[in-house]
């Protein structure tokens, strides 16, 4: 049992080298540019129940942007 769990958790290929692999790996290479992409706002409980899903999110956030332009509006 013992030898079939080991070989189970192991996915590498014999042929790869961890190595060689990691030898010259950059940690956090492209942190900056994932983070410049990406906008990730949390939302109270009871807002995220206001809205069923990400675009109903986004609709809502649109026409606040278009109630901001409108005479009177803010």
């Amino acid at each position: 049992m013992r030898k079939f769990a080991a070989r189970k958790n192991d996915e590498l290929r014999p042929e790869y080298d961890l190595r060689k692999l990691f030898k010259d790996g950059v940690r956090g290479k492209y942190a900056r540019r994932y983070h410049e992409g990406t906008n990730l706002v949390l939302l109270d409980p009871e807002v995220r129940k206001a809205f069923r899903n990400e675009r109903a999110v986004n609709d809502a956030l649109r026409l606040v942007i278009k109630l901001r332009d409108v005479p009177g509006g803010g």
